[in-house]
């Protein structure tokens, strides 16, 4: 669990906060004053400050806009006098939530675990962005394929209006980085493109995560929310993995679509939005639909325009072109004989695989080609690949250092690795951030071959 500090100088208040913190599992720490509060948040790291408004030597306010840009840590503003405006001024000021007196434990733990979830977002975001491809780049739209040509062109023509698309594909091939593509091209990239995973929002959250909340619509609605849908206005709305929607919020999801207005839950008012909807699945939705397990008038209109995403190995041409775009990020080179012998696998995982061989490989090699260092995919047997690996006798901190960082790119996840490896989080971003910095380049640069001094 995470630090959080209280800022509170009603003594009981404060210690029957700590005390259910404690419980929780969180360390806490308890001060009175905004004086104090400066000289602990300067000397400790905390993921969490709650922060009374009126403090016994100074604005809560002040203390917020001074020390906020000076911590990673959220802060949570808490008040017995607070109004509308108050709680704009302290969202203004760095705040992330707004609660007032008197509260429930249950929504000040809410709002406490949402802090510590967007700051770890924002700390996993600035520590691992190095090992990560921008999207544009796991596709490139230099093309040698037909059938990508014809793919491309029906990109074009969907940017030039507003209808709704379906991307279909298998995963791997870039549908996220396709309706991007479209977003840009169309006269809505200046305005936001929202994400809708909608494989990972749970069904009971899904109303309140697409359509917002009021304020009072259920236990722990503290304040209005603004759903996704309400964000995107004037944007492009991305409903990735549509297929994943639950049958019984389908109808909800239909409505918003053929009428482009919604009602936030608990809310009375009819809002309307003007969104484009793009939607993406690597699912079969007409035998979803067979099995009633899709709703055919939803499929009806959000596939106005189908657009299907062939997968890499009916794509093979474009290998040598997509290999030279991933090298390019660590300055590296591949012999024609090799990328032959790619253009020879079938690619289940598509471009995201291959994206992932190349960038493993360059990581490994310290020499200017990679070849070595490619467990080749049609090498069946594994010692192939460990004699690779071990060739250049690598040292114990090496050989973590890479499996760690073969990991993270495998499941996508600090707190999945941490599980994987039975060690904590903290030791997940320690390692990484060591991996990082082993690389030779200006800070921020992408990693090199040297990355990894393997002698």
């Amino acid at each position: 669990m995470g630090g959080i500090l209280i800022v509170e100088d009603d003594e009981s208040l404060s210690r029957l906060i700590e005390k259910k913190l404690r419980e929780k599992g969180f360390r806490v720490d308890n001060v009175g004053s905004g004086e104090e509060a400066k000289k602990f948040i300067a000397e400790r790291n905390y993921e969490v400050v709650l922060l009374d408004i009126r403090l016994s030597d100074m604005n809560g306010l002040d203390l917020l806009r001074e020390m906020s840009p000076k911590t990673n840590a959220k802060f949570i503003v808490i008040t017995g006098y607070g109004d509308i405006n108050t709680a704009v001024e302290a969202m203004r000021a760095g705040a992330s939530d707004f609660i007032q007196k008197p509260f429930s434990f249950d929504i000040l733990e809410v709002s406490i675990e949402r802090a510590i979830k967007e700051k770890r977002l924002e700390e996993e975001n600035r520590t691992l962005k190095s090992f990560l491809f921008d999207k544009d780049s796991e596709i490139t739209f230099e093309t040698r394929s037909p059938a990508f040509k014809k793919v491309l062109e029906l990109v074009e023509s969907a940017a030039m209006s507003d209808i709704n698309v379906l991307l279909r594909g298998e995963t791997g091939t870039g549908k996220e980085v396709i309706a991007r593509s479209i977003h840009k091209l169309s006269d809505r990239r200046d305005k936001p493109f929202i994400v809708v995973d909608c494989s990972s929002i749970p069904e009971h959250l899904f109303e309140s995560e697409l359509f917002g909340h009021e304020r009072g619509a259920y236990t722990g609605a503290t304040q209005r929310k603004l759903g996704l849908v309400e964000l995107a206005d004037g944007g492009t709305l991305f409903l990735d993995e549509i297929g994943e929607i639950p049958l019984t919020m389908q109808s909800k999801l239909l409505r918003f679509v053929e009428t482009r207005s919604f009602r936030r839950v608990g809310g009375l008012r009819e809002i309307k939005v003007n969104v484009r909807i793009i939607s993406a699945t690597n699912r079969d939705l007409n035998a979803m639909v067979r099995k009633g397990e899709f709703r055919s008038d939803l499929l009806y209109r959000i596939n106005t325009m189908e657009i299907e995403i062939p997968p890499l190995r009916e794509r093979k041409e474009d290998i040598p072109l997509l290999v030279e775009l991933f090298l390019k990020r660590f300055r590296k080179k591949i012999k024609p004989e090799t990328v032959k012998l790619l253009m020879n696998y079938s690619w289940p995982g598509n471009i995201r695989e291959l994206r992932n061989m190349i960038e493993r490989a360059s990581l490994l090699s310290k020499g200017e080609y990679i070849d070595e260092h490619l467990c080749l995919p049609n090498h069946t047997e594994n010692e192939i690949c460990f004699e690779t690996l071990f060739s250049k006798l690598p040292s114990l901190k090496d050989l973590e250092l890479i499996y760690i960082g073969y990991l993270y790119k495998k499941l996508g996840s600090v707190d999945k690795v941490a599980q994987t490896l039975g060690c904590s989080r903290r030791t997940v971003f320690r390692k990484l951030k060591e991996l990082r910095e082993r690389n030779g380049n200006l800070e921020n640069a992408p990693l090199t071959h040297n990355a990894l001094n393997i002698n």
